[in-house]
């Protein structure tokens, strides 16, 4: 399948509501999203509870029909699929993996993995000998046999991830894929998912809230009410999106302030436009009030242990050798 300019999946002027009898009226979860994936790219959406990521993501992974603007993945509109036709097109383009792994509780990890190759219509036999492939390739093989409750938390993510990829997606959609990780197997997880993107050329797009799965992706998209408001590089902190941080005009001309930019410009006011030329527009206040913003931060691990004060002296060590704690990751001074 051919797909135009490597688009894999695009969103046009994407809204949904949500209606509600309360006070406040109706809820309106996304506020015309625009957005473009291509083949092989890795991109986090960020942002505060309540801001639409879950709503972003099912409407983006066709699990739930916005109610306006259309959503293409692999160049056919799905909006304006039937169901049996957007079905076909999910199990050959998209995938998903979430956070508590979603695997089948009475089902082994060897025929979770191949149920969506059964869906298809493929034979037990050849199915299973797929999945047992990818679960060698994730290094949890000789696991094939257990069920959910006995694997471990990693291990589930793992098999999770061995079904995602059994039907060849161009691209995979995870909601807080190492939410309920520990530290050391997120990081496992993460190398995973930079080893699929590289090998594989498989294309992410990841609601996140952990700044380490942010750093994994090309580039991070701020969420804000319902709409992007800006774009991040790969070194974003979720801590503090400021510092790398790329404000977005949409199609329409709208540009939305985050609360921390508006509140370092002083709060909604009259503004003027000294300077306003091609790639290039200058905002001043009336009041000559102004914004700086700083530049890109790098993660590594932590040179000590912040419970006991252990100096590592092995750059990949992932646990203290004298209290156990995880080790966690920095800001390098470099």
């Amino acid at each position: 399948m051919k797909i135009k300019n490597n688009v894999i999946l695009e969103a046009n002027g994407l809204f949904h509501i949500y209606d509600s009898k309360a006070e406040d009226g109706n809820v309106v979860a996304l506020r015309g999203i625009h957005v473009a994936i291509v083949e092989g790219e890795a991109v986090a959406v960020v942002g505060p509870s309540g801001s639409g990521k879950s709503t972003l993501l099912k409407s983006l992974g066709g699990l739930m029909k916005p109610s306006a603007g259309n959503v293409s993945l692999a160049g056919k509109r799905m909006t304006r699929l039937t169901g049996k036709e957007l079905v076909e097109l999910r199990q050959k383009t998209i995938s998903f993996i979430f956070q508590d792994s979603n695997l089948l509780p009475h089902m082994n990890a060897l025929d979770n993995v191949a149920q969506p190759l059964r869906h298809q219509g493929i034979i037990p036999r050849v199915a299973r000998a797929k999945a047992q492939e990818l679960l060698d390739k994730l290094g949890v093989g000789e696991r094939s046999r257990g069920l959910p409750e006995q694997l471990s938390g990693g291990e589930q993510q793992r098999v999770a991830i061995a079904r995602a990829l059994i039907t060849d997606p161009k691209i995979i959609l995870a909601d807080e894929p190492t939410g309920a990780l520990d530290p050391i197997t997120s990081r496992e997880v993460l190398k995973l998912f930079a080893d699929l993107n590289k090998e594989f050329g498989v294309a992410f797009l990841l609601v996140t809230h952990n700044r380490e799965v942010a750093s994994f992706c090309n580039r991070s998209l701020e969420l804000r009410e319902g709409r992007f408001v800006a774009q991040h590089g790969n070194d974003v902190d979720i801590s503090d999106l400021s510092e790398s941080r790329e404000l977005i005009i949409d199609d329409t001309g709208t540009v939305t302030l985050p609360p921390d930019v508006l509140l370092k410009v002083g709060g909604p006011g009259r503004f003027e436009i000294p300077i306003n030329e091609k790639d290039k527009i200058h905002l001043e206040r009336v009041e000559n009030e102004k914004i700086e913003i700083n530049t890109s931060k790098i993660l590594t691990l932590a040179p000590i242990c912040p419970a006991c004060f252990h100096k590592y002296s092995d750059l990949q060590t992932q646990l203290c050798p004298d209290c156990g704690s995880s080790r966690p990751m920095v800001e390098s001074n470099n």
